[in-house]
């Protein structure tokens, strides 16, 4: 019983984790809507400015017609993650990673499904313009690459 308890416990922060980053991408779209027009920037310079575009492709404005495909993907990676999650990895932080991950892949695939684009805002004018559930995403799977890949030491260490 224990182990499913840690199961359970596991699938909680992971799913946890995906509701918030959800959660805070939409709530910094929605703000980024409601008080920017289209196209506009905010402040008008600067290294970091937010910048209010519609983004229809992947990553970067890639690939516009491949919607259907990207919302295939972001369900099947979303599904995975979800049932393989709590067993490939059950520390805290992996857990936490994963649940980044699934929680901007969600976030922006719901856009893609309700909107047909999603909105980007982060401009560092050096990088395409991007999005929390981006960040996600990407910090996600910097993180699980760098800490999963090194065995059984890492594993144990973030438990």
């Amino acid at each position: 019983m224990p182990h499913a308890a840690s199961r359970g416990r596991s699938l909680a922060v992971l799913l946890g984790t995906a509701a918030v980053v959800l959660g805070l991408d939409h709530l910094t779209k929605w703000l980024v809507v409601q008080h920017l027009a289209l196209y506009e920037q905010w402040p008008s310079s600067g290294p970091v400015t937010i910048h209010h575009i519609r983004n229809k492709g992947a990553a970067f404005g890639l690939f516009p017609q491949l919607q259907t495909v990207f919302l295939v993907v972001a369900v099947i990676v979303s599904l995975y993650i979800i049932v393989a999650g709590p067993r490939f990895a059950s520390g805290l932080w992996a857990q936490v990673t994963l649940g980044a991950i699934l929680g901007g892949a969600i976030a922006n695939a719901v856009d893609r499904f309700v909107q047909g684009y999603v909105v980007d805002f982060i401009d560092l004018h050096r990088w395409p313009v991007f999005n929390l559930a981006d960040s996600a995403i990407v910090v996600g799977i910097i993180v699980a690459v760098l800490s999963f890949g090194r065995g059984d030491d890492a594993a144990r260490a973030t438990r």
